[in-house]
């Protein structure tokens, strides 16, 4: 099965190095022919455009930033359902705007072309590993199609059903990882100020009832006063942004969800919208006047991406 891979930012190029690590026929396409020289260097195709990389191949992957460049990779003229032969698919593994997904699917039925969504859910480090869970909504037979595919990208898996449903749940994840986050750095200012050891409360903490996936990752980051997760803050008030827009859909009051957006807002007002997201706990640092350091902790993207 021939994959072509649109899309090699902080985590696409990840994704896109466990299909050509489990032996894929991959072709990709990037804005910066630069995000691939490490790809080309160990055998994977080029092309120039999202239209001839489709020219060329069964699916096409994408893994973009926003709904806007989703739309124009797709729909342009030199765009991938311009290339895209009857019979093949669409996958978009970035965390989009559900009904973009499902305009764009109309457009690419109406062509004989089908789409699933698979965004992915662990952050940068799980991709960097090939360990990352993939959430999927679409057609089961096109899913099972693609499974190989989706199991080349990642770990576990998930089928929720139809198109539009694991954008939601997507979203979702997101939210309490951001909710998480916001909580963790509380916490461990608490721990800071209440002068207990960061390192043994940090180990206490991910050994308790209060733990999470979050604490156990982005904190240790803090601690090591790295931040770098690979994510940034625009990215998580893109995706904070889904889940509020969400609420007033369906009638969910999201409180938290809404408190946390703000101090993102307030995060990218101080440090920018390309500061990675873990900065949001800075804003608390810099209010307290006193960083969140513990000896020993390592920089785990840089460490996953060695591995």
């Amino acid at each position: 099965m021939r994959v072509g891979f649109i899309g090699l930012g902080n985590l696409g190029v990840h994704l896109a190095t466990s299909l050509q690590r489990n032996g894929f026929d991959l072709t990709v396409n990037d804005i910066r022919k630069e995000s691939a020289a490490d790809l080309i260097s160990k055998g994977v195709k080029w092309a120039d455009s999202p239209k001839a990389l489709a020219e060329n191949v069964d699916i096409v992957i994408t893994c973009l930033p926003s709904p806007a460049v989703v739309k124009t990779v797709l729909l342009s003229e030199n765009g991938v359902l311009a290339g895209l032969k009857k019979g093949g698919v669409w996958m978009e593994m970035s965390t989009n705007d559900r009904h973009v997904i499902e305009e764009i699917a109309e457009k690419a039925a109406a062509l004989g072309i089908d789409t699933l969504e698979s965004p992915v859910t662990g952050g940068v480090h799980k991709a960097a590993s090939g360990k990352i869970t993939v959430l999927i909504g679409g057609d089961k037979a096109v899913y099972d199609k693609c499974q190989k595919v989706i199991e080349a990208v990642g770990g576990k898996n998930f089928y929720m059903g139809p198109l539009g449903n694991a954008s939601i749940i997507k979203v979702i994840t997101n939210m309490l990882a951001f909710i998480h986050l916001v909580a963790a750095g509380e916490a461990m200012m608490l721990a800071k100020q209440g002068g207990l050891d960061l390192k043994t409360s940090f180990e206490a903490i991910k050994a308790s009832s209060g733990t999470s996936f979050v604490h156990e990752t982005e904190s240790q980051l803090v601690l090591s006063g790295s931040y770098n997760i690979g994510f940034t803050m625009d990215l998580a008030l893109k995706d904070i942004g889904f889940a509020t827009e969400m609420g007033r859909t369906f009638g969910v009051p999201l409180e938290l969800a809404a408190i946390t957006e703000q101090a993102f807002v307030r995060g990218k007002a101080q440090y920018g919208g390309d500061a990675w997201s873990p900065k949001v706990i800075k804003l608390l640092e810099d209010a307290v006047g006193v960083e969140l350091r513990a000896p020993g902790f390592p920089d785990i993207l840089t460490d996953d991406e060695e591995n």
